[in-house]
């Protein structure tokens, strides 16, 4: 039996169809696909974050018992110990990850797992931010620390320039890697 051409149009026309059919399941199925990888890279990245938030808190548990004995070493007799200080006053304010004080000066040490140079200019502006939303230091010298996990060199070394104190892991103690010529900003 032959094929008619009107048979061979409407067996195109059914394939035609069909493919149309396939290509717009195809396309769901890739939308789908699309939305399913959204949803979990949003899963891992609040996880990845909540991990980061948990190393950070590791690292400042890190930095916390060695703070004074390291400042002290250094001729500073700082005897108090204060973390996670937040002051608020309207729409701004500052958070200071640790403190350590005596009578005379303060050093605000910000403390990260691995230290960028944006890390050390916010905490550059915090500095002088201090003595406006905590006047209780307003006769007080005040010093900036940087403390990380990881430093970069480049960073340590922006950070030094800077004025501030460096503190980083070296095996299982913490220590300030300014050398005993470096002279601190005072803010």
């Amino acid at each position: 039996m032959a094929t008619t051409a009107d048979e061979v149009w409407q067996l195109l026309a059914e394939l035609v169809k069909s493919q149309k059919e396939s290509a717009q399941e195809t396309d769901r199925k890739f939308q789908e696909t699309d939305r399913q990888i959204k949803q979990m890279n949003q899963q891992l990245n609040e996880q990845l974050g909540k991990l980061g938030n948990r190393l950070g808190e590791f690292v400042e548990w890190q930095v916390r018992p060695a703070a004074v004995r390291l400042f002290q070493e250094r001729g500073i007799a700082v005897r108090e110990l204060s973390s996670d200080i937040s002051v608020q006053d309207g729409d701004e304010g500052i958070e200071i990850d640790l403190m350590v004080v005596n009578g005379n000066e303060a050093i605000a040490i910000e403390v990260k797992s691995k230290l960028s140079q944006l890390d050390v200019d916010e905490h550059l502006e915090r500095l002088g931010k201090i003595k406006q939303f905590m006047p209780r230091y307003h006769d007080i010298k005040i010093l900036g620390a940087v403390a990380a996990m990881v430093i970069p060199n480049d960073v340590a070394r922006y950070a030094y320039r800077q004025g501030l104190f460096v503190i980083a892991q070296s095996g299982d103690d913490m220590v300030i890697l300014n050398d005993l010529k470096f002279q601190p900003k005072n803010w």
